[in-house]
């Protein structure tokens, strides 16, 4: 072909795009948390991708630097010191863990091993923006199920929501972005309510930050429930999102099947060994957690006092259901350079530095002046 002939041009133009599968049409692509915008005299603050602001634990950045070593091996792909590491520590056999390059991969495993275009899945909404891709890329009819008005599960309704082709039910406890904790004699009701072939994910993602009492407690659970899957992760309360390592607990027919379907050697060493070192410090991993959970509770309560409707908060930050006025919202934060996550039917905040909660609560104020002054 002539790259100059302007014929030739218009030809590879017009030619028809690669055939990609109708699925992607039926739900949007996965957008990370916007970073701040710089504005001249602030500190710029990112609250709207839901990491840990706490530096890592030294000893955990010791175990990184003493394992970037060589690049060249591929890591143990069993992640074994690992998977026995987080056995003792939960009380598990190894036959019941998989190591995988974050929850997310989990979520598209778990979808992979259960689901296709005869199946449909269940789960509540609005919860992770995952959950209608990774169900809907494998073709999967889903069935979204709103939150009661407090930004809790309707489990009466997602059991309800229960067919002959269901083959997966996601539960997000807390739920991501609203929130509210499940508590454990609601979920166990619901479990009794779901045929024993169906398979319940349970994501966990930030359960070390809850404290409500009554909490789901999913090792029990995942005991008692062998059609229940555990998702956890090291990216929020060990502060490890940037290495990708995530679990799940399942009884050992579920973790065969998984082992299917996650990606080979996809947990590089450095990551096992950085999480690994964090689990040997599981008390100040807590610790920490309750101390976000601390400002939390405070940041939260500051904001119920200035009139704000913030439901139950458990995770490492704070949800706002602001609706039609939630791009206003972000707009006001971005204007002082603080980065939140606007989703549409509302605002979600991370816990951050207490000077960036504190600009937070400043818009806040001046917000619902401007937007709800009667």
């Amino acid at each position: 072909m002539n790259d100059s002939d302007p014929a030739a041009t218009d030809s590879a133009s017009s030619a028809a795009a690669p055939r990609l599968r109708s699925a992607l049409d039926t739900f949007p692509p996965y957008i990370p948390g916007k970073p701040p915008r710089k504005v001249e005299g602030l500190e710029s603050f990112k609250l709207s991708s839901n990491e840990n602001f706490l530096p890592p634990l030294p000893a955990v950045l010791d175990a990184m630097v003493a394992h970037a070593t060589n690049p060249a091996l591929y890591p143990d792909d069993a992640a074994l010191a690992l998977r026995q590491g987080l056995a003792d520590r939960l009380g598990v056999g190894l036959d019941q863990l998989v190591v995988t390059t974050g929850a997310s991969e989990l979520l598209v495993a778990l979808t992979q091993i259960t689901s296709d275009v005869t199946t449909e899945a269940i789960y509540p909404w609005p919860s992770f923006e995952m959950y209608p891709q990774t169900t809907g890329l494998v073709g999967s009819t889903r069935h979204e199920v709103p939150l009661t008005p407090e930004g809790r599960h309707d489990l009466d309704a997602m059991a309800a929501a229960i067919t002959d082709r269901t083959s997966l039910i996601i539960l997000c406890s807390p739920n991501n972005p609203t929130g509210p904790v499940l508590r454990d004699d609601e979920v166990r009701a619901f479990l009794d309510k779901v045929p024993s072939h169906v398979l319940v994910a349970l994501d966990e993602a930030y359960w070390e930050f809850a404290t409500a009492p009554g909490r789901a407690d999913g090792l029990s659970l995942v005991r008692d429930y062998p059609n229940l899957v555990l998702v956890r992760t090291f990216s929020k309360a060990h502060g490890l999102a940037g290495l990708r390592v995530g679990y799940a607990v399942a009884h050992p027919p579920v973790i065969e099947g998984l082992l299917k379907a996650v990606i080979p050697f996809g947990v590089t060493d450095l990551s096992q060994a950085a999480a690994l070192e964090s689990l040997s410090h599981w008390d100040e991993v807590l610790d920490r957690a309750a101390r976000i959970a601390q400002s939390r509770d405070a940041f939260a309560a500051a904001l119920r006092e200035q009139g704000c409707d913030v439901p139950e908060a458990q995770a490492n930050y704070v949800w706002l259901p602001l609706g039609g006025k939630s791009s206003a919202f972000e707009d006001a934060c971005v204007e002082q350079a603080v980065a939140v996550r606007n989703l549409g039917a509302g605002v979600r905040i991370s816990i951050g530095e207490d000077e960036a909660l504190a600009r937070v609560l400043e818009i806040a104020e001046r917000f619902r002046v401007e937007h709800f002054a009667e």
